[in-house]
């Protein structure tokens, strides 16, 4: 019976060992929940900030074309006036 008291108590020591162990190891992680819901906002964050990104870089390419197309425009136009110029000069 001293073997059997011995054992169980062994038994005893070693579940409340592994129950403080657990205990320490949900503490670390937190509630199981609010990790799956802040989960779920760097999600939808991730998710926002790439469609603004999108929408950013589709910006950033209509800008460009304008300005490509306005310093075109403007080279014309200094074309144009220095072929004025020459022609007044000739005159």
């Amino acid at each position: 019976m001293d073997k059997f008291n011995s054992a169980t108590q062994e038994l005893e020591n070693a579940l409340t060992h592994l129950e403080e162990a657990l205990e320490g190891l949900f503490e670390k992680a937190g509630d199981p929940a609010v990790a799956r819901r802040e989960l779920s906002a760097m999600i939808a964050d991730r998710a926002r900030l790439a469609e603004e990104l999108d929408q950013s870089i589709a910006r950033q390419k209509e800008l460009q074309a304008l300005a490509d197309e306005a310093s075109a425009a403007l080279g014309s136009a200094i074309e144009e006036v220095r072929s004025a110029l020459k022609r007044e000069q000739d005159t």
